[in-house]
């Protein structure tokens, strides 16, 4: 809000003409009552009267001065003690024969009897108006020269002319009347009244009612009217109290009920105060109002320090921006120049604004509305640019003790937008035009917004700084958006996301930091300081956590640690389908990395730099890893064979494989099914695979998984009995059963909820290497319930397996029994053939 402290003054000034006007009128007819305290007047008059050619003059001087000199043409003394002076002139010095004031008259009579003296026509004064010493007029060595105004003329600058009639002067009681209307006149303006009393006896002049003044602020400004229905002076006290008083001027006009203001003997205003109601309002739009008021000024009439109280309220509009305030109460501070400097608002302040605008190019208009609500607020202000002299405007603002600023934005007919920012301390800066441009808040600091489609974000720390963009800007770009363009939270920063209704995640995000910084430009989101984001699907903290609202992306830089969790009710059969893809398990996934990637968009979370993941026992590790909650699906890939993806999966096999008997194939007999080392032996079962490749893909519908060689060319497994080489491998997993169902199962290996390998599929230019034996074909399929290897070819290239002690053997299919170390070949249509070697 724009404030003028010329119309504050522009009262005080023009009651002060009123109050020089009327210590003036003291003067004159406090004189003018000693004179005619001497009741033998007229008895002197026949004894001291100077006859002259133009009338007699009577002169009484005290200590070497004139103290008054009545001069008339013509003296008549009539019956009943009456005397009558005809044309009368009375000149009326100060103590020290400096001072001169003038009374004119046609004619004067005076009741000895009654005690009562009357000026039954027009009585004109020219008074000398009081002030300091040394100024015009004042107390001096030398009297100034007679006035030569006439009647009607403007009075010289150091002359007040008041003009009357009918004036009725009581001896006996020391009160002056008349009934008829008083023009009066100085350098600084005119003004009348209908009726005046005035009570030589207590020095109290009153003008009955229809008061009027008009004068001017300074040289060259626009007139200010006066208008009160009655004004009184105490001239012991210099004090003028006026009552229903407005002041109107070019910008604006200002009212009291009732105003009393309190001036030096120099005419300068000391204190005004008002009651019962004081309001001023400009021509721009600008409305203050009180009950109560009280302003203290110095002795060039510039304002000092004012008081307003009872609720005060304010409001504003220019430029398309209303501004609107209140608070019970409000303390101003001025500069020496008189402009206002500080305001002091406490007891619960309120402060609103409006702003309409519409940028380039836009046909939408765009408002913005905000509110300031706090116990106590402190305004500095500053000259108004462009605004001309004595106009200011907010320059800072601060509030304490428990600060809400809420704000709405909307463009056109649009859904509108919410912010609100609260903090026990809060510091605002304000650009021109009285436009919020910074804050910062200290204490319990908060901003919570509400987008337009109904996303709501809460952020909290111990300290807040905001800046906010100006509102051409917010126009030119829709004026739908936020209004802050940037913001640091510090100290155990804590922010919540929920989504808008309806939209694909409906989980919030939540946040916590030691350190936030958004940025308006893409709508980023900076979190440092040991940052770490929740959404009730994922867990995720690095060293720092990047989030765009406009790209709906979110980047973890350094030290990344991620969990997924399972979504909830997991554990029934229809919820295995359900959330991010992870490894066909029932508990959380674990990924750390260098770096991260997650897009709300897509749905995908892409891990960097040297990333693992693992659900339980089972895990993935590569130079990078993709999750894609939409699909469903996990991926990694290797960049080089130097850093290749692996993965170490549990399968459904039993750990150990129990010790028997064992039958081998003999030397020479035809149709054998089966070849093995020898009786007794006893080996681990594979109860891990371990498997590495140039990428892997996993789907979590399928419960189905493929690495390829990418990069690495070859896909490598190995298991506790047997390790494989191929162009690509196909695993199938069991999905994780609950405890109790893993329990009756018999799956002791890893726990409850893991999921295994039930089957893999190697394919491409298989070899398969076991206790020295080396297998090779097309196709190599492994079952984790039975722990059999069936490796497969093609009729013009069958499977082979070579044995360093018993030879080779080939056939249809060789069948490696990893619980018992034997193999079975099934020779189908084709022949089957077994070479043997003799022992050494």
């Amino acid at each position: 809000m724009r404030f003028t402290i010329e119309r504050i003054r522009t009262l005080v000034l023009a009651a002060g003409v009123l109050l020089v006007v009327a210590l003036g009128v003291f003067l004159a007819i406090g004189r003018f009552r000693s004179t005619f305290n001497r009741r033998d007047i007229p008895k002197r008059l026949g004894i001291d009267i100077e006859q002259e050619a133009n009338g007699v003059t009577y002169t009484q001087a005290h200590g070497g001065h004139t103290l008054f000199k009545i001069h008339a043409s013509k003296v008549v003394q009539l019956k009943n003690d009456m005397a009558q002076l005809h044309d009368v002139e009375i000149e009326l010095y100060g103590a020290d024969g400096s001072r001169v004031d003038r009374i004119q008259g046609d004619e004067f009579q005076y009741d000895q009897k009654e005690g009562t003296a009357t000026a039954a026509g027009q009585v004109e004064m020219t008074l000398m108006r009081p002030g300091p010493a040394g100024a015009p007029g004042a107390t001096g060595k030398t009297p100034p020269p007679k006035s030569s105004a006439a009647p009607g003329s403007q009075p010289a600058a150091n002359e007040i002319h008041v003009e009357t009639s009918g004036i009725t002067f009581d001896q006996k009681s020391g009160v002056l009347t008349t009934a008829q209307k008083v023009d009066f006149s100085s350098g600084e303006g005119s003004g009348s009244s209908m009726g005046a009393m005035y009570d030589a006896d207590q020095g109290f002049l009153v003008l009955e009612h229809a008061v009027e003044l008009t004068t001017r602020r300074a040289q060259g400004r626009e007139p200010v009217e006066i208008h009160a229905d009655r004004a009184s002076f105490e001239r012991d006290a210099n004090l003028c109290n006026l009552l229903e008083a407005r002041a109107d001027y070019r910008g604006g006009h200002a009212s009291a009920r009732q105003a009393q203001i309190l001036f030096r003997n120099d005419g300068s205003a000391v204190r005004l105060e008002a009651t019962e109601g004081f309001t001023m309002a400009t021509a721009g739009g600008s409305h203050l109002a009180a009950p109560t008021g009280a302003m203290d000024f110095d002795q060039r009439n510039q304002p000092q320090h004012g008081h307003l109280e009872g609720g005060v309220t304010m409001d504003s509009v220019s430029d398309g921006r209303t501004v609107r305030g209140s608070s019970p109460a409000m303390e101003l501070e001025f500069t020496p120049q008189g402009e206002l400097r500080h305001a002091h608002l406490e007891r619960g302040v309120e402060l609103e604004s409006e702003t309409a605008s519409q940028g380039a190019g836009q046909s939408a208009l765009a408002r913005v509305n905000r509110t300031w609500r706090s116990p106590v607020a402190d305004i500095e202000f500053r000259s108004a640019s462009g605004r001309g002299p004595g106009n200011v405007e907010p320059a800072t603002i601060h509030g304490f003790g428990g600060v809400v600023i809420t704000a709405t934005s909307q463009s056109g007919s649009g859904a509108p937008a919410h912010s609100r920012l609260t903090a026990d301390e809060v510091d605002g800066e304000f650009a021109s035009g009285s436009v919020l441009k910074h804050l910062a808040g200290a204490g319990h600091a908060s901003l919570e917004e509400i987008a337009p489609t109904g996303s709501r974000q809460v952020a909290t720390g111990d300290n807040l700084d905001a800046q906010f963009a100006p509102p051409s800007k917010t126009a030119n770009a829709g004026g739908s958006g936020v209004q802050v363009q940037s913001a640091v939270l510090t100290g155990r920063v804590a922010l919540t996301e929920t989504p808008a209704p309806g939209a694909r995640l409906t989980a919030p995000i939540q946040a916590w930091a030691g350190k936030a910084v958004y940025d308006d430009a893409g709508q980023w989101l900076h979190l440092t300081a040991s940052p770490r984001i929740e959404n009730g699907e994922a867990q995720i903290a690095a060293d720092k956590i990047d989030l765009s609202r406009q790209l709906n992306q979110a980047f973890a830089h350094g030290n990344v640690k991620a969990t997924y969790f399972p979504p909830a009710g997991q554990d029934s059969a229809n919820a295995e389908d359900a959330g991010a893809a992870t490894l066909g398990g029932r508990a959380p996934t674990h990924i750390v990395a260098a770096d991260a990637e997650m897009n709300q968009s897509t749905g995908t979370a892409t891990f960097r730099g040297h990333a693992r993941l693992w659900q339980l026992a089972n895990s993935i590790s590569a130079p990078e890893i993709v999750l894609d909650r939409e699909r469903q699906m996990l991926s990694a890939r290797a960049t080089s064979a130097a850093d290749p993806v692996t993965a170490v999966l549990l399968s459904t096999a039993s750990a150990i494989a129990p010790a028997g008997e064992q039958s081998g194939l003999k030397p020479g007999e035809s149709g054998g099914r089966n070849m093995s080392r020898g009786a007794g032996a006893s080996v681990s079962a594979p109860a891990v695979i371990r498997v590495r490749g140039g990428a892997f893909t996993y789907s979590d519908a399928e419960h189905r998984a493929v690495m390829r060689g990418g990069v690495l060319q070859r896909v490598t497994v190995q298991t506790s009995t047997a390790t494989s080489t191929s162009n690509q491998v196909e695993l199938l997993l069991m999905p994780g059963e609950p405890q109790s169902a893993a329990e009756s199962a018999g799956l002791a290996q890893g726990a409850p909820g893991q999921a295994r390998v039930d089957r893999m599929t190697a394919s491409g230019d298989v070899t398969l290497t076991s206790q020295g034996r080396i297998g090779t074909g097309d196709k190599l399929v492994y079952s984790g319930a039975s722990g059999d290897y069936v490796l497969t070819g093609s009729a013009n290239a069958p499977p082979r397996m070579s044995d360093p002690l018993r030879g080779s053997v080939t056939g249809a299919a060789l069948i490696f029994h990893s619980r018992d170390d034997s193999v079975s070949i099934e020779g189908g249509a084709q022949e089957t053939e077994t070479v043997t070697r003799a022992p050494k």
